[in-house]
């Protein structure tokens, strides 16, 4: 019994070792079939997805999907933790005796609570390892306790540092492509400029950005499930639109010079391919029609009013038609795995920005109204 125990602590004990390696220190997506972090978002994503379909109204759906990120943190570093103390209780068990201070019998639930206090390194010393086996493994144990001390202080910073530069560009966005963004905005509004620098470098930018959530998200899979500040914004829908938007000046708008639009769609089609993996999306053949024929004649409509002039003919259409079908099937099904609501790519009518609502226009716009009706009552 006492070799049994050995062998399942010994298991468990590299098992969760291994798999906080491949998470927290190892650089790179782990190709593995199973591993203790991806059993473990794997099943919490889907019961919380579940309670998710419950919520109807939006706001209070997106703001409990915002929890699911921090949480499963939480809840993962707790996972590690419980599966190193009961490890070590049963190399406790199979490794030799333990006396207590009232001579009373050590059952493995004693030594499951010795484990414990030895991984927090509390030291009540009610527990004494009597073997020298058993007191290397309290040693190694409460060095461990230490080293997931440091994990815990080091690991939750570096996530949300990573999130937040991801938000950043994503903020940015709002003033140049609405909110929620589309292509058909972000190229009514810098397309036209004198000087196509200024849309090139936003494409710039944003190629940067995808190599960047692309290297972040592969390195620390759970940002995949952190949500942006607001409920119309997320680092997906961000990606979509950027696709969107150089695949149209790839397939041609005229006066637009589509050479660095082609890089930002390699880089960007390169992170969502990768990312729809790391989450896992399942392709969906019967996934709808993002563009659909109304859709494309309001964004022709749109860019004319703007100046811009999209191309027509088949050779337009086909182009547009084989770029998207290079990513829209990787963003809708990871959108459909992660619960996230893919920007259009024009809007049906005019929106206002984020930046332009505020919880108190109304009160400012009735005052400043009734300011105005009182100087005009004054003048007559």
């Amino acid at each position: 019994m006492r070799i049994v125990a050995l062998i399942c602590g010994i298991a468990i004990v590299v098992a969760v070792l291994l798999d906080a390696l491949e998470t927290v220190v190892l650089p790179r997506r782990v190709r593995r079939q199973f591993r203790l972090t991806s059993w473990f978002y794997g099943n919490s994503w889907t019961i919380w997805s579940r309670l998710t379909s419950h919520i109807t109204t939006q706001g209070r759906r997106e703001s409990f999907l915002g929890y699911f990120g921090p949480l499963s943190l939480i809840f993962l570093l707790a996972l590690w933790a419980a599966g190193l103390i009961f490890g070590f209780a049963l190399l406790q068990y199979g490794g030799g005796d333990h006396v207590r201070l009232n001579s009373a019998q050590v059952t493995f639930r004693m030594l499951l609570y010795h484990s414990g206090e030895t991984f927090f390194t509390l030291g009540y010393g009610d527990i004494v390892p009597d073997s020298g086996l058993a007191r290397a493994l309290a040693v190694i144990e409460s060095g461990m306790g230490f080293a997931f001390l440091g994990i815990v202080v080091g690991y939750i910073p570096t996530i949300y540092s990573a999130f937040s530069r991801r938000e950043i560009e994503i903020s940015l966005l709002d003033a140049r492509a609405g909110s929620p963004p589309t292509a058909a905005e972000l190229l009514a509004r810098f397309g036209n400029c004198p000087q196509q620098e200024v849309l090139d470098k936003i494409f710039r930018d944003w190629e940067r950005w995808s190599a960047e959530v692309l290297e972040s998200h592969l390195s620390y899979p759970v940002l995949s499930f952190f949500r942006s500040q607001h409920n119309n914004q997320s680092w997906l829908g961000a990606l979509t639109t950027i696709l969107d938007a150089s695949a149209l000046v790839i397939a041609g708008v005229d006066n637009i010079k589509n050479e660095q639009a082609k890089i930002t769609f390699a880089a960007a089609r390169h992170a969502v391919v990768d990312l729809a993996q790391v989450v896992e999306a399942k392709y969906d053949p019967d996934a709808p029609n993002r563009f659909p024929p109304e859709d494309a004649a309001r964004l022709r409509q749109l860019l004319a009013d703007r100046n811009l002039r999209v191309r027509d003919g088949e050779t337009f259409d086909s182009k547009l038609a084989k770029l998207r079908l290079m990513y829209e099937p990787y963003v809708q099904a990871t959108a459909s795995k992660l619960l996230i609501t893919l920007p259009p790519w024009v809007y049906p009518e005019r929106k206002k920005d984020n930046w332009q609502a505020g919880p108190w226009d109304r009160l400012i716009q009735a005052k400043s109204l009734a300011e105005h009706v009182q100087t005009m009552d004054e003048h007559f």
